[in-house]
């Protein structure tokens, strides 16, 4: 999806004087929760293949990084597609992330029986953990991505990126949200057609945060806490099961009565189905509380914000091949401090 418009230095509207954005109020005191999440990264990029299991057909769906509420809609419509160029109508879901359960609405939308496995539904998913903003992040290696899987990627976020419009509103918790880079260099281009969004560009004398370039886009907010259990919702009102219950190795998943299993058990599949490629990038995040008021994004270096109405979300850590869950009060501190030079410089 490479952008076709070149956006200038000068903002579309040509704009003279600083933009003027409200600060968030960051301190420890406004911290709600702390939530820490795994992303399931593989280098080489997400996994949509299918694999003969005994009498069963396994088809893979995982390995989103930190793209995975993004991308659950695309990769969900390929393994679809694998998934029904056989006879059989009846399927298992294995997982009930954002992944799963777009893989399940779609399998309903063709006339499939669906039946979702999970050992944890929402809110209890890395899915509810998401900072929840669309865009692909921490997805793969560019220097292990192939033209295949390059293929496969562009038809998915494209896919992606038009189902998410479909379901801008209160129902779904999905609405349009300002975005701002930060760079102390030029601002690079778009690289993607959603980043050319309503895409506008400011020089350090025009950014709202002085001394930087800017790069102002449109994108997707999508909330969790709202938008993952209407598609539960939506699964149980179509006609669809989920059921709790925990797969220690391949050998149980031949006890399961659907022929054909979608495999969208995120890092789970590291140990189910051995993939040792697959390896987790902890995040985590701070929750403020609320402020309604606050109406755009930003994301600056290894920093983001976003604003949602269960919390205004800060980030990030990306830390590789750690797979503890316990919060780190140290990167708190990082996370913290760094949000509140940029509130300061936003005044």
């Amino acid at each position: 999806m490479q952008a076709s418009l070149a956006v200038p230095l000068v903002t579309r509207l040509g704009w003279s004087s600083r933009q003027r954005l409200l600060p968030v109020q960051v301190s420890l005191e406004r911290v709600t929760r702390r939530l820490v999440g795994l992303r399931p990264y593989r280098p080489s990029g997400f996994v949509v293949r299918a694999q003969a299991l005994d009498d069963k057909t396994v088809i893979h769906n995982y390995g989103h990084g930190g793209a995975g509420i993004t991308m659950s809609w695309g990769t969900a419509q390929l393994a679809v597609e694998l998934a029904w160029q056989g006879e059989e109508r009846e399927f298992a879901v294995l997982g009930c992330g954002a992944v799963g359960l777009a893989t399940a609405r779609l399998l309903q939308r063709r006339g499939g029986k669906v039946t979702i496995y999970a050992k944890e539904l929402p809110p209890a998913t890395t899915s509810n953990i998401a900072g929840g903003q669309w865009g692909p992040a921490s997805l793969s290696d560019p220097s292990r991505r192939t033209a295949a899987w390059n293929a496969q990627y562009e038809r998915a976020a494209a896919f992606a990126w038009r189902a998410y419009q479909d379901l801008v509103g209160e129902e779904y918790g999905v609405s349009w949200l300002d975005n701002y880079r930060f760079h102390r260099q030029a601002a690079p281009g778009a690289g993607n057609d959603w980043e050319a969004q309503d895409a506008a560009s400011f020089g350090p004398a025009q950014s709202p945060l002085p001394g930087y370039y800017a790069r102002r886009f449109t994108t997707m907010m999508i909330q969790p806490s709202v938008y993952l259990p209407r598609m539960m919702q939506d699964v149980l009102l179509y006609g669809g099961r989920i059921e709790v219950r925990e797969f220690a190795d391949l050998a149980a998943l031949s006890d399961l009565p659907e022929p054909v299993l979608i495999n969208c058990t995120g890092l789970g599949s590291r140990e189910l189905f051995d993939d040792p490629e697959l390896i987790p990038i902890r995040g985590q995040l701070s929750i403020l509380l609320p402020q309604p008021e606050i109406d755009y994004a930003y994301l600056s270096g290894g920093l983001y914000m976003f604003p949602r109405k269960d919390g205004i979300v800060l980030g990030g850590t990306y830390d590789k091949r750690d797979f503890s869950l316990e919060p780190d009060l140290e990167a708190e501190r990082r996370i913290l401090l760094g949000h509140q030079e940029i509130a300061r410089a936003l005044v």
